[in-house]
């Protein structure tokens, strides 16, 4: 069985992403790993250093208007939008059985036998952020009103098998981040992930793996026991630790969230302690000084969110400049949104 398993990023979270995927390869050596670089690929990654199999850059997906679509997005929001349309990809490839996506702040601490093995069964396979109820109002507002606003499924996970209705799973998801991956939550909308709420509804064998070790995170480890140490492994319930969600780290919300919902928790503490030393070196790596390909106009000026909002929000400013990216010259997009 050929499993395809990709993560998504920016050239400057190539620190981040090394972590993940040199942790796919220590537990499955067996599957192809693919970065999908929501950036130019201006040659900054040398595959011959890292543990990955090859690079899909923006450039090499099937998205219509791909400049125009591009320009809406801010960085976290392209890396999620390009998602469907690599999947689309990967499922299309030769002999793939099933496709994988992790977050590239996620690590793997064991083998995965047993999510594959689901996968083998199913069209698609989610993680929900929470498989049991809160206990407390303060753990309420935390968690499950949160997965209220952002949707009832991490996306920092996903299986799809390369069936026919996998493909109408990928199918459907591209075409509404197509038109919707915005992070506006006042309007029910959060980037990839909301989508995903209506999966079980819209497609057969979708199947929520509930199990505690998979996808643990500072969001649900309220309701799950987290013991061990990095020298002796992690377990959750009991069972090994399969993948943990670093998300958040570099602000210090995970350390934050870590503290308040596992209060007193060595193991919980040990994780957080590990990825600090782990990471603690990624900001003088140099990919982490590669500036974002699509942050700038083209003198170097960056993009307020503003401008990308209402770019977005008018057909009259897409069709009147169509390279939005370019500066320089009356006819320019920049020019415009300054004198407006």
């Amino acid at each position: 069985m050929k499993t395809v398993v990709f993560t998504s990023a920016a050239t400057n979270y190539l620190p981040k992403v090394r972590k993940l995927c040199a942790s796919i390869r220590e537990f499955h050596p067996e599957w192809e790993i693919v970065l999908a670089l929501a950036d130019r690929d201006v040659g900054a990654i040398d595959l011959a250093v890292e543990p990955i199999d090859r690079i899909l850059p923006l450039d090499a997906l099937d998205i219509p208007d791909r400049e125009r679509w591009t320009f809406f997005h801010t960085i976290v929001e392209l890396a999620t939008a390009i998602k469907p349309f690599v999947l689309k990809q990967l499922l299309a490839g030769p002999g793939v059985d099933q496709v994988l996506y992790f977050d590239p702040d996620m690590v793997l601490f064991s083998r995965l036998d047993d999510l594959t093995e689901a996968l083998a069964t199913s069209n698609v396979v989610l993680t929900p952020h929470q498989t049991r109820p809160e206990a407390t109002l303060d753990a309420i507002r935390d968690n499950e009103i949160s997965s209220l606003k952002h949707g009832i499924y991490n996306l920092g996970f996903l299986g799809v098998r390369a069936t026919e209705e996998g493909r109408r799973f990928a199918a459907w998801w591209a075409e509404r981040i197509y038109h919707f991956c915005v992070a506006d939550i006042p309007n029910g909308l959060f980037t990839d992930q909301r989508w995903v709420d209506f999966a079980p509804a819209f497609f057969d064998k979708v199947t929520v793996l509930k199990q505690s070790r998979f996808n643990v995170a500072t969001w649900n480890v309220t309701t799950r026991h987290v013991s061990g140490s990095p020298e002796a492994g992690f377990r959750v319930d009991g069972e090994p630790l399969g993948f943990y969600h670093f998300t958040g780290f570099d602000s210090g919300a995970h350390q934050v969230m870590a503290s308040k919902n596992a209060p007193g928790n060595a193991a919980v503490q040990g994780l957080v302690d590990w990825y600090r030393e782990a990471t603690r070196f990624d900001a003088q790596d140099p990919a982490s000084a590669v500036r974002w390909a699509y942050g700038a106009y083209t003198d170097g000026t960056p993009i307020p969110q503003a401008h990308r909002r209402l770019y977005r929000a008018r057909g009259d400013l897409q069709a009147a400049f169509s390279h939005p990216f370019q500066a320089g010259g009356a006819a320019s997009l920049k020019q415009w949104m300054e004198w407006q």
